[in-house]
Parts: C-alpha cells; sequence; structure tokens
C-alpha cells in the first residue's frame, strides 16, 4: 500500500473512540453480545495495527455477517423494526473496522458513523442526548481530519480544535436551513414498528396492569396553563375510556365498532369557566391524547369522538403538541342513546356472583342511583380494603369476587373495576376511563409535570338529569393519593419507585438535587417548545409574519438570500485570517534576535545565515561577543529541539527576550 493510503495512528484511534461512545445510547435495546463483537472489533483493529494479526478474509467476513443476522433474528425474532435494525447497522458498523485497510476505507466508516449517530434520535429527542450527539459529531470531525494529517502524534490536539472551529462555522448555516428550510418530517418520525414495551395506557385493562406502570417514573407530557393552575385533586386526565366488558378485561371500542350515526360528539351544555392549556406530549405508539374534562382542541389533526376522549388519527410516534379547552363543569351526556345504553350495561351471563349479589343488595337499600353510588362508596370506605402498589394475583375465574370478599388488596384499577361492574349488576350505565390523575407543578415555568407513575383509573357513571358523572372508588379507599399524589399514599408501604432506586424523583427531600431536576424540565419543556415544537405550523407563522404574503418565489428569494448572507460573513472572515502561517516560537525569536543586531548598527547581509550573522555581531562588539554566542546557542537548541511543551515554550521565550533587551553593544 502507498504510504499516502495509509491509515495515521491518530485516525484510528478517534475513530475507535466514535465507535465506543457510538454505542452507548443504544446499550440498553441492544444484546450483550453485540458489546462483545465491538470489544471483539477494536482488539482485532489494534493487533492489525501492530502487526500482529491479518485482517479477515473475504470468507470469514461473509461468515461474520451471517452469524452477525443469524444472531439479531435469535434475540429479536425477527430484522424487522427498529430495534433490531439498529442492533444490525451498529453490529456492521464494528465490523467494518476489522475490514479498514486505507484512507477510502476510513472515509466509508467516518460517514456511517454519522448515520449512526442520527438513529438515536429514533427513540428520543432529549436535550442530554442532543448534548451528547454533539459531542459525537466533534469527535467523528476530529477522525476526518486526522485522516488528512498523517504527520500528526497521537497527543497532538490542532486535529480537535480544527474540528470544533469547522462546527462553529457551520452553525449560522444550520440556524438559515432551521428556520427558513421547509419543514420535512426528521427520520425518527417515520412510522416504524418498535420490539420494545411503550409505557403509557393501553386500550384494555384489567387488574394488576396500571399498579406495573405505576413503577415507571418517566415523563408522559407536560402540561401549560393560561392563568392559574388548578388544584391538582381536579386534574383528571381523561385518555382512553373503556366500555366492553367480557368478565376479565375492560376495553375500549375501535372507531368501526361504533355505528356511524353514533359517532359524533353528542350535545353538550358548557357550563362554568374553560380553563386554557397546552400540553406536550411523550410518544405513546398510540392514538389517544389526554385532556380535563369534556376537553376541545382548535387545531387540525385532533378528533373529538363520542365518549368525550381526543384522539388522533396517526399514532403518537414523537414528541406531539397540541392546544386544549376544557370546561369542567360541563355536563356530558344529557340523554343516552338506546345503543350507548346498551354498551355500557353490557355484562357476561355469568360470573362474579358474590359481587353481583352485593350489589343487588345495596341497591335494595338504597332505593336510587345516586345513593347506590353512595353506598358502594361507602362500602369500600368502611370495610378493610387496602390501596397498594403490591396486589396479589386473582386468577382467571371470578377476579372481583376474589378481590372484594378475600384478598381486598388492590391498586386504583381493582376499584373502578368493581364498581363498574357492580353498577351494571344494577342496570346502572357505566365505564371506566384510563389516564392520570395529579401531576407535579414546576415552580420554575410553571408546568405541571405528569409522570407515568400518575397513571390511574376511575369510573364514570350515568345519572338522569346529570349524565356522565366520575366516580372514583380509590378516594373513598385511598384519599391521600388523589389529595397529594401516589408517593405520599405509598409512604407506609415504601414500594414508590421500587424499581427505580436511582431515579431523581426519589431524592425530592433533599433541595439541591429537587432545584436541578426542576431546572432542566424546565429547559427540556423549552427545548420542546423552540425547537423540537418547530413544525410546519410555526414555520408558515414566522415566513408570514416576516414576508407577509408567502408565495414560493419570496421564499426562495429569503432562504438563498440568508444562506449566501450568512456564506459570505463566514466566508469573509476566513479571507480575513489567511495568510502565512505562523512561525514556531522559537524561530520566531531567533528572526527578533537578527533584528536587534541590525538595528543596533550591524549592516544586514541578503542569505546570511544566522550563525554567520552571530560571528559578525560578536565582532563587531568583542565585550558581548560570548554573551551573544550563548544566546544563539540556547535559541539555536530549542528552535531545532525534537519536542516542548507550550507552557515552557512561552516562558522559556519570555526569559530569552528579557536578555535580548539587556545586551548593551559595547566596543
Amino acid at each position: 500500500m502507498k504510504q499516502a493510503e495509509q491509515l495515521p495512528r491518530p485516525a484510528l484511534v478517534w475513530i475507535i473512540v466514535a465507535q465506543g461512545l457510538l454505542l452507548l445510547p443504544h446499550g440498553q435495546r441492544i444484546p450483550l453480545w453485540v458489546i462483545a463483537v465491538y470489544l471483539l472489533a477494536f482488539a482485532w483493529r489494534i493487533q492489525v495495527f501492530r502487526g500482529r494479526l491479518e485482517l479477515p478474509n473475504r470468507w470469514l467476513k461473509v461468515a461474520l455477517s451471517g452469524a452477525a443476522a443469524g444472531g439479531i433474528v435469535l434475540s429479536f425474532g425477527s430484522l424487522l423494526g427498529m430495534e433490531p435494525m439498529v442492533a444490525f447497522l451498529l453490529t456492521a458498523f464494528a465490523l467494518k473496522l476489522t475490514e479498514m485497510r486505507s484512507r477510502k476505507d476510513a472515509y466509508v466508516v467516518v460517514f456511517l458513523g454519522y448515520f449512526v449517530c442520527l438513529t438515536a434520535f429514533l427513540f428520543s429527542q432529549d436535550l442530554l442526548l442532543v448534548a451528547y450527539a454533539l459531542v459525537l459529531v466533534w469527535i467523528l470531525t476530529t477522525a476526518l481530519v486526522s485522516i488528512h494529517r498523517p504527520s500528526a502524534r497521537l497527543r497532538d490536539t490542532r486535529s480537535l480544535k480544527l474540528a470544533g472551529t469547522m462546527l462553529l462555522q457551520a452553525v449560522p448555516l444550520m440556524l438559515v436551513l432551521f428556520f427558513l428550510f421547509p419543514r420535512i418530517g426528521p427520520l425518527w418520525s417515520v412510522p416504524l414498528k418498535s420490539h420494545s414495551a411503550k409505557t403509557g395506557m393501553t386500550d384494555t385493562l384489567r387488574p394488576g396492569q396500571v399498579s406495573q406502570l405505576s413503577q415507571s417514573p418517566e415523563v408522559a407530557f407536560r402540561v401549560q396553563f393560561d392563568g392559574d393552575i388548578p388544584p391538582t385533586q381536579e386534574l383528571y386526565w381523561r385518555g382512553v375510556v373503556l366500555s366492553a366488558f367480557d368478565g376479565e378485561t375492560w376495553s375500549t371500542l375501535r372507531y368501526f365498532d361504533v355505528p356511524p350515526r353514533e359517532r359524533s360528539e353528542p350535545a353538550v351544555n358548557r357550563v362554568g369557566e374553560s380553563l386554557s392549556y397546552r400540553v406536550i406530549m411523550e410518544p405513546t405508539q398510540q392514538n389517544w391524547l389526554y385532556g380535563l374534562r369534556y376537553a376541545r382542541s382548535p387545531q387540525g389533526g385532533v378528533m373529538h369522538l363520542n365518549d368525550f376522549r381526543l384522539y388522533s388519527p396517526v399514532v403518537i410516534e414523537n414528541e406531539h403538541f397540541y392546544a386544549v379547552q376544557s370546561w369542567p363543569d360541563a355536563r356530558l351526556g344529557d340523554t343516552l342513546s338506546d345503543w350507548r345504553r346498551k354498551v355500557d350495561l353490557r355484562l357476561p351471563g355469568q360470573g362474579n356472583p358474590r359481587t353481583r349479589r352485593l350489589a343487588q343488595e345495596l341497591m335494595a337499600d338504597a332505593g336510587s342511583a345516586p345513593a347506590f353510588v353512595d353506598a358502594v362508596l361507602d362500602h369500600f370506605r368502611e370495610e378493610a380494603f387496602f390501596y397498594t402498589l403490591q396486589p396479589p394475583l386473582l386468577g382467571d375465574d371470578d377476579p372481583m369476587d376474589r378481590f372484594l370478599f378475600d384478598t381486598r388488596r388492590g391498586f386504583c384499577e381493582h376499584f373502578a373495576s368493581a364498581f363498574a361492574l357492580m353498577a351494571r349488576s344494577v342496570g346502572i350505565p357505566s365505564r371506566i376511563v384510563g389516564g392520570y390523575l395529579g401531576g407535579e407543578i414546576n415552580p420554575v415555568n410553571r408546568t405541571v409535570i405528569v409522570h407515568q407513575f400518575d397513571a390511574h383509573a376511575w369510573a364514570e357513571v350515568w345519572l338522569e338529569g346529570q349524565g356522565w358523572v366520575r366516580v372514583d372508588p380509590t378516594a373513598a379507599v385511598a384519599p391521600d393519593r388523589i389529595l397529594y399524589g401516589l408517593e405520599r399514599a405509598m409512604a407506609a408501604e415504601g414500594s414508590f419507585l421500587a424499581e427505580a432506586p436511582l431515579s431523581p424523583l426519589r431524592f425530592r427531600g433533599v433541595n439541591w438535587v429537587n432545584g436541578l431536576r426542576l431546572r432542566y424540565d424546565a429547559l427540556t419543556y423549552r427545548w420542546q417548545t423552540w425547537v423540537t415544537g418547530f413544525d410546519g405550523r410555526t414555520q408558515f407563522t414566522l415566513m408570514k409574519n416576516i414576508l407577509g404574503e408567502i408565495s414560493v418565489s419570496r421564499s426562495i428569494v429569503v432562504l438563498l438570500g440568508s444562506g449566501v448572507l450568512t456564506m459570505g460573513v463566514v466566508a469573509l472572515l476566513l479571507f480575513r485570517r489567511s495568510g502565512p502561517p505562523p512561525r514556531p516560537v522559537f524561530e520566531a525569536e531567533m528572526v527578533r534576535f537578527t533584528r536587534t543586531l541590525y538595528r543596533r548598527g550591524l549592516p544586514a547581509v541578503p542569505g546570511e545565515a544566522p550563525a554567520a550573522t552571530v560571528n559578525r555581531a560578536a565582532e563587531r562588539w568583542p565585550r558581548q561577543g560570548e554573551q551573544i554566542r550563548s544566546l544563539y546557542r540556547a535559541l539555536a537548541k530549542l528552535v531545532y529541539a525534537k519536542s516542548s511543551t507550550i507552557a515552557n515554550d512561552k516562558r522559556v521565550a519570555r526569559e530569552l527576550r528579557r536578555r535580548i533587551r539587556g545586551l548593551q553593544f559595547l566596543r
């Protein structure tokens, strides 16, 4: 191989460092054997560089590629999906290192590294991940620069500085493209099948499901209100409405399960003051959106279904922003259609006989539907029921009977399911609503942070003259859960975030830790609002404010003009800095020394070597001859020295400069 095609050692080191760092964001979603492949590839490539191993031949590369594909299929069950495809790409990225022979191969590895860096955004666009990705781009660019500096040493930081300078020079053009270039959906917004479970409510509910979800500290969504924030016990965020029941599982009705005449939202009596707020929802891989009672969204892409919930026609694959207006005191469903009444009264022919019998006894004593609701809540309140994050298994046969009469230990969905079953048993239309309750108010920016552990389930019953009324049986058993949140309700049990011992939410009692967490969350909200939330609609508004009337020609002129102006300023700065490269420290001092001799009266001889100049100076000023020669020897030794640290260079240069100024040049 020609020397010009050989890969410099610093470039190889930077490529290996970049590959290792590119793997870290995917550490939790790839099999452990992929990490082992990386370590093996690093060791193999280093031994090849040291001449102790040969690069793999063609058949070995084919075998390794086939083994990698087989390993992905065994680990994920398929090659289709985000996680297996990213894992396969990472494995191929590591194996590419073992066949890298020349600079051309190194270019391929570096450019592939830029693409691998983008794959992390398929799963998250968190602010910390963005900062980490910027570091990765810096390191990859450093590797690219190092490929073109074959004489650079391993500890030379000039490649790192040059790469950083190049990236900073690209920032103005990046800003122009961000604000003015037509918004095209990013790679991570493309719907791709995911093999990992997503936190969030699902369209089915059975005892034990929400209790498992409530162990997660992840953020579900953030809300900012216009005006005062309602009390947390009034923040019932409706998500899914579960009307179908088969004796064990509650499920929501799909869009086409509802007859066409029943799909439109019924008329609602909007009483009381409304609440206006904006929601930024994390990806859920689901369609429903969250809002308070009787939520309406003015923006496109949000549907209002007949059970008074918000719905997105497309799956929420990335952060989703929407504005909402709610009427908490609105009366929902003054009238109930025959089809809706039939759906919300439907029960299997048999199952849970003791629960049905208890409901009939309570109804016989109560005499009316509102009194029955109060009687059931009194039953939960007065009997020995316990609210717990660790409920026992109920089995498949008559689970509500076992819960109400045997275990009496459950989470919110146990109580909601039991209440809705009892209400239907006595002819009261009822259903379960799944969503979230409460949220943490961030005092830094006055947003409400709703976490996954705020997941909650409650019931709705239809009462004559009142419409759909919210009934939360959990309030009768564990009022602390409603008033103060899950953490306080579970204080005695000690099960709050038991599966996330290092979560910052467990250290809310430590002021400085909690303060940092809340400030970072406020910064995240700004990032989501200003950057990831800068969609086509926001850009259209910005362009309209700038141009007034938007047209293709005006948009092109603004885009090209801004780009040319930005690049012109950057080019001007680059040309301004152009010129001969600066002399090394001691070469500059040598020139300064000879010029000092000329200024003192020594005639200049064109083309004369510095040593000859010094000899003539020593003869002209014999009293200072030895001092002049000593200074020259010190300078010459440093000019031709093999290595010297920059700090020592500057210190020694200052000392030599002082000695030069101290020469007295006497005959």
